[in-house]
């Protein structure tokens, strides 16, 4: 009776009394997630997409695994008598008081709906570099894909969650299991959206089956465009707040930020088909004509001159809640906690 291999980055059946040594192709590593590169810790390929991610093929051979690693042990919340050993696990946070706006201060806060102004882009040689190299490699892809439109023997199905290689036209009829959803790894649990069937173990992740049925699909669907999240944080200095988006191989003719004194409005295109787009209502003020944008290989910055050298207590202004329209602002400084 076939069984299933629980070595990485393999996930077939074999049958145990033929199990030779070199049968298993497999990764000895960890999965490495990293601005929002993928990979395995024992090779050096990386990828942005999933599905290429689960594709990677194994960088060592040796035989197939039937033994299911344990479970991660989960820490043991134990009676309310020993709640104390539980809270001394939790991270600890210092708490400091930032000054919001005051009331006056908000008064003279320009409209948020005053037009907006594209701001000056820098583009850096080395974002220069690598889409030169990009645009080489696309047209010696788009080359061998005209010499040759047949689908290869071993090409992965792209469906998300197929473990299905292409065997022959045969393989054209066969029953697709697959997740239309995106996987998540969230506090340690790992599932696809679309049927939510958790765990902690990567291997059991993997090999969960489709939650529903379809055909396979040998070559990604050519599109547009597609909506991505990317990552960003901001840092500020006396006079300026500065936003770092980590989107690498930006567009420049297709990315803009417009602005005005209190809003700003974020669209990039980056890897050839990622869109990512984001509106920020900020917390200060700032100077637009003395904003620029930084575009780099690896990221984009956002320069903001600050109106005033003041202390931004956080980015963005958080919006107002139905209870705080109706009351009228108290002449007290509005207090924010913020951990750090």
């Amino acid at each position: 009776m076939s069984v299933l291999c629980y070595n990485k980055g393999c996930g077939q059946r074999f049958d145990p009394e033929n199990n030779p040594d070199d049968v298993c192709v497999y990764h000895p590593g960890v999965p490495v997630f990293h601005d929002a590169l993928k990979g395995w810790s024992c090779c050096k390929r990386r990828t942005t997409d999933f599905s290429d991610f689960l594709s990677i093929v194994g960088c060592t051979k040796g035989p197939h695994n039937q033994e299911k690693p344990p479970e991660p042990v989960k820490p043991e919340v134990k009676s309310s008598g020993e709640k104390k050993d539980v809270d001394d696990q939790k991270p600890k946070f210092n708490e400091y008081i930032i000054s919001a706006p005051k009331p006056q201060e908000a008064i003279r806060r320009p409209s948020p709906d005053e037009a907006t102004v594209r701001l000056q882009q820098k583009v850096s040689d080395s974002l220069k570099q690598a889409l030169a190299k990009l645009k080489l490699t696309e047209n010696s892809e788009e080359t061998k894909d005209d010499d040759c439109d047949e689908v290869k023997i071993g090409t992965a199905c792209k469906n998300g969650g197929c473990t299905k290689s292409f065997d022959g036209p045969s393989s054209n009829s066969d029953v697709c299991s697959y997740h239309p959803g995106v996987p998540i790894f969230h506090e340690g649990m790992k599932y696809w959206s679309c049927c939510k069937r958790k765990t902690s173990d990567f291997n059991t992740f993997l090999s969960q089956e489709g939650c529903i049925k379809g055909t396979h699909m040998w070559r990604k669907k050519d599109t547009d465009k597609k909506v991505a999240p990317c990552r960003f944080d901001w840092h500020q200095t006396g006079s300026q707040v500065i936003i770092s988006i980590y989107a690498k191989n930006a567009i420049p003719e297709l990315s803009y930020v417009d602005a005005n004194s209190t809003t700003l409005n974020v669209h990039v295109v980056f890897e050839g088909e990622k869109e990512f787009e984001q509106q920020i209502s900020l917390w200060g003020v700032i100077d637009v004509s003395k904003s620029l944008v930084n575009m780099m290989a690896a990221k984009i910055e956002v320069a903001m001159k600050k109106s005033e050298a003041m202390s931004w207590a956080r980015l963005d202004l958080p919006a107002p809640t139905p209870a705080a329209k109706e009351q009228e602002p108290e002449e007290e400084d509005v207090l924010e906690y913020v951990r750090i």
